[in-house]
């Protein structure tokens, strides 16, 4: 084989640090990206927060010496351009490590004496289901073997309230070590039982009713029906069965609706409310208002952090004569200018899309979910001239507060079905229409699938009765004989 040397010419897409440090600022959440910018003010000296109160004061006279310092701010960083110490662009596929030492050693605008003195830093917690029955099975009055099988039911307590295993399950893992009955778990299980959330370690659905209608006052109206109708027609309740139940009952249609109301009242889910899981909230990155007959799209303050180059630091530059630390402040005020950079391009990429899902959106701001269009990732990308990927990336845990409430900028975005008058109708539009069919049909004959289909259908739009299911499953909405109710 004869060795040759040959010159090709070719394109590839290669990836700066810049670029990357860019794409990942792009699909942080709004919190994340306040964590990111928390680190990086910890980490970099150069960087500092701007104060509303420093944008609101005028110029006057006084403010020389911070407008000469300013200026010589200006006049350090483009000598620095000027200079080949720091690079515009760092070579491709390298790390900010590869180029700048650990900044863990140096200090920090933050570093100095503490401001809380000897304070402890307090984290405050929600208290779990297991903690709180474990609180109460310690003040029951319990001897040392009940307690260690209490402990073994509680731990077999799912997060909903419900008993996952069975008694002969938690009597045999505990029986070869103790010597106990299994008259002995039932009876604690009873106990367990009568613990707060009412309903707790029922075994079933039923169970769980039960447990709760027991502990009500019996001055209650039409508790003894309540207990009769969960104990004796379970079955026929679950199916709706109501004519069956008012024969066996011998109750009115009236009565047993009161009873079913009831009934209604109790928690199915008696553990679900007691987590310790902290809640989280949703902070809007875009805000959209209309003015003037016109919708008008901005970021939201609250949620655009404002950072900038600290001006002391910057112009400590040239006055430290040490070769390594003046290189070591020359690199962090680089990466701080490269981190502004990439906020700033993330707040205008945000929102040049987020101005153009608006313009195609109009309709559902003005009309509602009925009025939206259909809508997919390269619309969008067309218009912005964006790659699909790019916005992906900037609707992905990205909210949106309009006057009809607070959505992800994914919401906006749908697949379509063809109208016979060969328009297009939006999946969110149908998911809507039939959300309006429902909430207004018959309770005591609600719609079926195939109904919605053919009303959907006379308006136009043909639809599938599978397609109706779906979408009526992802809106939450059970069967049309689990939505029948008495009248």
């Amino acid at each position: 084989m004869k060795q040759s040397l040959q010159l090709r010419i070719g394109q590839s897409l290669t990836m700066t640090p810049q670029l990357q440090q860019a794409i990942r600022l792009l699909q942080l959440s709004t919190l994340e990206l306040s964590t990111e910018v928390q680190e990086a003010l910890d980490s970099n000296m150069m960087l500092e927060t701007v104060d509303d109160s420093d944008s609101s004061v005028p110029e006057t006279k006084t403010d020389k010496s911070t407008d000469d310092n300013t200026q010589d701010t200006s006049t350090i960083e483009s000598n620095l351009n000027e200079d080949n110490t720091i690079p515009d662009e760092l070579p491709v596929d390298t790390v900010w490590d590869d180029i700048y030492d650990s900044m863990s050693h140096l200090p920090t605008a933050s570093s100095g004496p503490s401001d809380l003195g000897d304070m402890e830093v307090i984290s405050i917690t929600g208290e779990s289901l297991h903690q709180h029955l474990d609180w109460q099975r310690e003040l029951a009055p319990f001897s040392q073997t009940d307690s260690m099988i209490a402990q073994a039911i509680i731990d077999s307590i799912n997060d909903d309230g419900f008993l996952a295993a069975s008694i002969e399950d938690i009597h045999q893992g505990l029986v070869d070590e103790y010597e106990i009955d299994l008259d002995e778990v039932a009876a604690v299980l009873r106990q367990i039982q009568n613990f707060d959330p009412p309903g707790i370690a029922a075994r079933d659905l039923q169970e769980c009713l039960i447990l709760q209608l027991e502990q009500f006052d019996n001055t209650v109206d039409n508790l003894q029906f309540a207990k009769q109708l969960i104990q004796q027609h379970f079955a026929l309740l679950a199916s709706r069965d109501y004519a069956q139940i008012m024969r066996q009952m011998k109750l009115s249609e009236e009565e047993l609706k009161e009873v079913i109301l009831l009934v209604q009242s109790l928690n199915p889910r008696p553990g679900s409310h007691i987590t310790d899981t902290n809640p989280e909230y949703i902070v809007p990155d875009v805000v959209v208002s209309k003015l003037k007959d016109k919708w008008v799209v901005e970021l939201n303050p609250d949620a655009a952090p404002k950072i900038r180059i600290n001006s002391h630091y910057a112009s400590l530059i040239k006055q430290v004569s040490n070769s390594s630390d003046n290189t070591n402040m020359k690199n962090h005020l680089q990466e701080a200018r490269w981190f502004i950079k990439s906020l700033q391009s993330r707040n205008e990429t945000l929102l040049k899309v987020s101005t153009s899902i608006v313009n195609r959106q109009l309709g559902f701001l003005e009309h509602g979910p009925e009025a939206m269009k259909a809508l997919v990732l390269h619309d969008i990308a067309e218009e912005v001239e964006m790659h699909e990927s790019t916005i992906s990336r900037v609707t992905t845990k990205k909210y949106m507060h309009t006057p009809r409430g607070i959505f992800e900028l994914k919401y906006f975005f749908s697949s379509h079905v063809s109208t016979d008058s060969g328009g297009e109708c939006s999946a969110t539009a149908i998911r809507a229409f039939l959300k309006k069919l429902i909430a207004a049909e018959n309770r005591n004959k609600p719609l079926s699938d195939s109904k919605l289909a053919h009303i959907l259908a006379e308006q136009g739009i043909q639809v599938a009765r599978r397609t109706v299911a779906k979408y009526r499953e992802s809106l939450s909405i059970p069967s049309s004989n689990e939505r029948k109710q008495l009248t």
